[in-house]
């Protein structure tokens, strides 16, 4: 990574970008930085930290730490990443959507980003009003009103669409995925409290003898576990095609043989965060509601939901890979490329062009599905299993953090490399 940066960096039009990219991320850490008005942030923060396990602790490392400051930028991306998964389900589900994105082309992109944009702005609006109503029920706000609920809420909206036009800009003139690379910012500007926090721990645990070697075997496996998303993240499954040769004039076309690649993880870490937005739901309504007395059937229920649970766990795992088999027939149409094959003279050695070559793909597909979801299954509850052990639960949502921090550095490496070779057939053509 650091050496494809360094040539990126001797290529004047990519060091514009890099700059570019990196300016756009410190404004974006400056945002994270300014507080909203009327919101007392030491009860906020006191009240999040025994949230961590909660959806409410999901989005505040999805903000990185910003939500936990009800900063101006304290819902992140979280409702353009909400908006596009919806925008992308409902563009199945509504035929009008279906043929813009299909046969619109440019004019149809552009339409849809434009509803997406819109769909933020409404998903942030009933964000910043539920994030609101949860400050005021608790007693976080310093002042109420009418005055200070319009100025938290659209203090809350305005960053969130801030945060969207940012991760545009970033698109159109830095070095790509824009939104991906704000994510990975806020995630990043964690570790320094996450570092503090590993040493108050040990420090705590010092006495017993194995907090070093809790913390010792904690950093190998993470490091294990970046090792294994590299790998997955770069492994794919290509199926042979093969291109019948035609003639055109006194021209032949065709004849040459090409791959059909299917990559294991094809949904990405979608599966993990909507899996544990729905997992840790019960927990999240259960800690806005007084705890129940001991032995009470109020408490065995408590308890048996409880993201330490092994049912949460059990739940969790089978929840990941549902939503990846879901990700990936919304992603992966066996039907389309296989008509799409048919109609470019192409098939697959051994199977038939229609309904043979479409069970075929689905047949692969389901395979590797199964694969890329046991995967993230594992990578999303180790953390959970080790936190249990050792008794830190600010471990429950690390795996999700490393997916994120790993993919988003791959693709933006793919995409500098991407981007320095055409430069150098643009360089030959002309």
């Amino acid at each position: 990574m650091i050496q494809t940066i360094r040539k990126a960096w001797g290529v004047p039009e990519l060091r514009k970008k890099i700059i570019f990219t990196v300016m756009i991320l410190l404004i974006f850490r400056i945002g994270n930085a300014i507080p909203a008005p009327y919101v007392n942030t030491d009860l906020l923060q006191a009240y999040l930290n025994g949230m961590s396990t909660t959806v409410l602790g999901l989005y505040n490392v999805m903000s990185g730490g910003a939500f936990a400051q009800a900063t101006v930028f304290a819902l992140g991306v979280q409702p353009y990443i909400n908006s596009s998964i919806i925008i992308q389900l409902l563009t199945i589900a509504i035929p009008a959507l279906e043929r813009l994105a299909r046969d619109g082309g440019e004019a149809g992109k552009r339409k849809i980003a434009s509803i997406t944009r819109y769909a933020t702005v409404a998903i942030a609006l009933l964000q910043g009003l539920g994030y609101y109503f949860l400050m005021r029920n608790y007693g976080i706000l310093e002042q109420e009103g009418v005055w200070p609920a319009i100025v938290i809420i659209v203090t809350f909206v305005a960053g969130s669409s801030f945060v969207m036009w940012l991760g545009e800009q970033v698109n159109e003139f830095g070095v790509g995925n824009g939104i991906s690379i704000i994510l990975f910012a806020g995630i990043i500007s964690r570790v320094p409290s996450m570092i503090s926090m590993a040493r108050s721990y040990v420090a705590a645990a010092e006495n017993t003898g194995l907090a070093w070697l809790y913390m010792f075997l904690l950093l190998v496996g993470i490091l294990l576990l970046v090792v294994l998303i590299v790998h997955v993240n770069a492994a794919e499954r290509r199926i042979p095609v093969q291109y019948a040769k035609r003639q055109v004039g006194r021209k032949m076309y065709g004849g040459q043989a090409s791959t059909l690649p299917m990559k294991v993880s094809m949904s990405g870490v979608l599966p993990i965060i909507f899996a544990q937005s729905i997992a840790s739901l019960p927990a999240t309504i259960a800690a806005f509601l007084p705890a129940p007395q001991e032995g009470s059937f109020g408490y065995a229920l408590l308890n048996a939901i409880d993201t330490k649970s092994v049912l949460y766990l059990v739940l969790y795992f089978m929840m990941i890979i549902g939503f990846s088999y879901f990700y990936a027939t919304i992603q992966f149409n066996p039907v389309e490329i296989s008509n799409n094959l048919k109609r470019q003279g192409g098939f697959i050695p051994g199977f038939r062009p229609g309904k043979p070559t479409s069970d075929f793909i689905a047949k692969v597909l389901s395979k590797i599905t199964l694969f890329g979801a046991i995967y993230l299954g594992i990578v999303a509850i180790a953390p959970l299993i080790v936190g249990k052990v050792i008794g830190n639960s600010s471990l429950a949502i690390g795996g999700t953090s490393v997916i994120i921090v790993v993919g988003v550095a791959l693709e933006t490496v793919q995409a500098l490399e991407s981007q320095m070779l055409m430069r150098q057939y643009k360089g030959f053509l002309e």
